[in-house]
């Protein structure tokens, strides 16, 4: 067996590794919390650990602390915020619901650092105390839920802001390389009037355009901080400086606006602010779900389906069948936008049980959330690196379905009427005729006024109709 030593908290002794920076209260949980493969993720400890520089030179400057110890914890906190020491953190997401032991690795970890850098050992020989110290003026139940907001906020502004913003421009690009693009339009996946390719383009940018600016607006309240709640809101225990002051230093230090929360109770006990997040980037799903299965069909094919579009050709795509090329962006940006909707189900469920004053479901919503995060990110960059960048049009393609499609007679209902028109698709379609070959035929018009009438390209945008016929 590896080697321990003995460590001691409110409830005795208990075996912690030798070299294990952390103590005895992350021993127990991990002997506790033996629950599946999720560990707390590195953003909401490293988040953790920023609240614990800011915390400690706060109180040094408040005259909590003393200045050795709080250079010390300070210093030892930025290490782990900066991910110098993120095998220090084995805990299970499934544990407290408030995120306590965690809190209580950052802080043991922090304590062990600091004591070091002063001379000192770990465990019970240690200089600094893990809560006395480095938890001054905060407890799991403010601190926690303040870390959850911050590695949301900055996830959402370093990754997949930039993310959402690099797939705008490459669909805007798209929208201008295909404005001249006359294709047909459909609806109820049947065949409809013309549209330019640049057009249905320019949609999904602009349905991404939506969910940016939902997401900016969620992040508001994001930026709303519950340090210096303490236990239950009423911030007992700290300093009325404290808060106030913590958090202008991390606003300063992560270039973020950060404050802290207007009502203590609200923040600690209910999580709408995270909610509304998460229905942003929920939003954001649908809009990606909608644009990938447009582009899935437009590529579908090469000979069987509709064949607009040709996507880029990446890697095999069947075991059995030579030659075979799968649209498996798409499939991989779809799975994603599901599990994004489960999230979703999952975080509103958990921002529900928010029991009195503590809301206990911590670790699950900012686990689902961050999760949207990373994955909306990541497939939003392949999607557009592997995918987006490389589409180019079938215009052969295009152009005969454009011209064999039956609703270009809808150019025709201005001139003789919806029913006249109507019986000139159905004998097209009944007979295997053309359009043209139709009307005709029923002397509905004659060919000079059907060549002038009958023009895709004069379908694309509103006309006025007291001219129609001029």
């Amino acid at each position: 067996m590896a080697p321990t030593r003995t460590e001691s908290d409110s409830f005795g002794p208990i075996e912690v590794p030798l070299e294990a920076l952390w103590g005895a209260q992350t021993a127990r949980s991990l002997r506790f919390f033996a629950i599946g493969e999720q560990r707390m993720p590195l953003p909401v400890i490293h988040a953790l650990a920023w609240v614990k520089w800011a915390a400690a030179i706060i109180n040094c400057d408040l005259h909590l602390l003393d200045g050795t110890k709080s250079q010390a914890i300070a210093d030892a906190a930025r290490r782990v915020a900066t991910g110098e020491f993120d095998a220090e953190f084995p805990l299970s997401l499934w544990q407290t619901g408030s995120g306590t032991q965690s809190n209580m690795n950052v802080n043991e970890v922090v304590a062990n650092l600091a004591s070091r850098a002063l001379g000192g050992d770990v465990g019970a020989a240690r200089k600094i105390h893990p809560n006395d110290d480095v938890n001054l003026g905060q407890s799991s139940n403010d601190v926690f839920p303040t870390a959850m907001h911050i590695a949301a906020a900055l996830q959402a502004k370093l990754n997949l802001l930039p993310a959402l913003q690099a797939l705008r421009s490459a669909l805007a690009a798209k929208a201008l390389e295909f404005e001249a693009v006359v294709k047909i339009g459909r609806t109820h996946l049947q065949d409809a009037t013309p549209v330019t390719l640049g057009q249905e383009f320019g949609g999904y940018e602009a349905q991404l355009a939506l969910c940016e600016k939902s997401i900016r607006y969620a992040l508001l309240a994001l930026h709303r901080l519950a340090i210096g709640g303490t236990a239950v809101g009423t911030g007992l225990n700290t300093h009325p400086q404290f808060a106030a002051r913590v958090a202008a230093l991390l606003a300063n230090q992560l270039d973020l606006p950060l404050a802290q929360a207007d009502n203590l109770f609200a923040a600690m006990a209910g999580h709408e602010a995270l909610v509304a997040l998460h229905a942003s980037l929920k939003m954001l799903a649908i809009a990606l779900t909608k644009i990938g299965n447009d582009i899935r069909l437009m590529g579908s094919g090469p000979r069987a389906g509709l064949g607009e579009l040709q996507l880029p050709q990446n890697e095999p795509g069947s075991s059995i069948m030579p030659g075979k090329v799968n649209p498996t962006q798409v499939e991989a940006l779809t799975m994603v936008c599901a599990q994004v909707i489960g999230h979703d189900a999952a975080i509103g469920f958990a921002a529900s049980q928010g029991h009195f004053e503590l809301n206990v479901y911590k670790p699950l919503i900012i686990f689902d959330t961050l999760d949207s995060l990373r994955l909306l990110t990541d497939t939003m960059r392949s999607f557009n690196q592997h995918c987006v960048a490389g589409l180019s049009v079938n215009a052969a393609r295009v152009e005969e379905l454009l011209q064999s499609s039956l609703m270009l007679v809808t150019a025709l209902t201005p001139h003789i009427g919806y029913d006249r028109a109507a019986q000139i698709a159905k004998h097209a379609y009944k007979n295997g005729t053309t359009l043209r070959e139709a009307a005709l035929a029923l002397g509905a018009v004659s060919a000079e006024q059907f060549d002038a009438w009958v023009d895709p390209r004069q379908m694309l945008q509103p006309r006025d109709s007291t001219k129609a016929d001029q």
